[in-house]
């Protein structure tokens, strides 16, 4: 496997998932200041000229969270992943999108107003809120959202929720907090980001 990636990007999570994996592969560091990312080869991979890109085989694929899909279910003996057509499989699905389609996106969107006028950062505020008190409802004497173990869900929301912390967006959240560094410190994701 081949996968293209940027330091501090969505494109950790499929590193620290082929790390958790264990599988051989190959990483492929872009400079976005070289402009790497918009070379004709890199375009064939990835359209829109961002990062992640996987190459495994014949199959490419783009869009972090098509690959922690793919990558999740490479080895079903690492269960990164419940079984297919399991109760847990659906949670862990619904999590999984649930970080990426409303998690994240209200992050970036705090991140991209910081400097907005008041009112504008109260309604960020309140939508971020919303969506944190549902995590921390859900963990609720809890280590892992979706399973009874470590799933893909776990690391993709662990990875949006560290960049939430990092912008002291979870103070009064310690519960969060708490799965942020629990999930942090696994030894997989520290070969992610110090190799």
């Amino acid at each position: 496997m081949k996968l293209y990636f940027t330091p501090r990007s969505s494109a950790t999570r499929p590193r620290w998932l082929l790390e958790e994996l264990g599988v051989p592969y190959e990483l492929v560091k872009l400079d976005f200041a070289q402009r790497e990312h918009q070379t004709a080869a890199y375009l064939q991979l990835h359209p829109f000229g961002e990062v992640p890109a996987l190459v495994d085989g014949d199959l490419r694929l783009f869009e972090s969270l098509a690959i922690c899909f793919y990558l999740a279910d490479y080895s079903p003996e690492a269960q990164l992943a419940p079984s297919l057509g399991s109760p847990e499989r659906a949670r862990y699905m619904q999590w999984l999108i649930f970080a990426e389609t409303r998690l994240e996106p209200v992050v970036k969107q705090f991140l991209n107003h910081s400097n907005s006028p008041e009112p504008a950062n109260a309604q960020i505020y309140a939508s971020l809120n919303h969506v944190l008190g549902i995590i921390d409802t859900e963990l609720d004497g809890r280590d892992f959202i979706a399973a009874g173990h470590f799933t893909a869900a776990d690391l993709v929301l662990a990875s949006i929720l560290h960049l939430a912390n990092a912008m002291k967006l979870l103070e009064g959240y310690p519960r969060l907090v708490k799965y942020v560094y629990f999930h942090c410190q696994r030894p997989a994701l520290q070969r992610a980001v110090t190799a």
